[in-house]
């Protein structure tokens, strides 16, 4: 039962690193600050929750997986608005997305 615990543990530390990962490079490879606010919002939200699940499943102890379970709610409650609120303040100060030009009916 433990080598179960501890596959499960290191398969959700794995996933929730490549999703932190994929997350950076979203920033350096998105054109713009609305889809790089994106990719990283959804990214690292998901992938922070996914390692602080791995860690819970890797200690036996319970105060410290009480204390990652608030760590965990803070995180999946504080991102997504902080995520918000960029993207309010950028609307706010006109901050225009990348208009990519329209495809024309060249058979037409």
């Amino acid at each position: 039962m433990l080598v179960i615990i501890e596959l499960i543990s290191g398969f959700f530390l794995l996933l929730g690193s490549f999703l932190c990962l994929s997350g950076g490079v979203g920033i350096l490879r998105f054109p713009d600050f609305y889809t790089r606010m994106h990719a990283v919002g959804v990214t690292d939200t998901l992938g922070a929750g996914l390692i602080l699940i791995g860690l819970m499943l890797q200690l036996p102890d319970a105060i410290v997986t009480i204390k990652l379970i608030m760590i965990l709610l803070m995180t999946l409650l504080i991102g997504p608005t902080a995520s918000h609120a960029l993207a309010k303040a950028a609307k706010h100060n006109n901050v225009k997305p990348l208009e990519y030009p329209k495809a024309t009916d060249k058979g037409a």
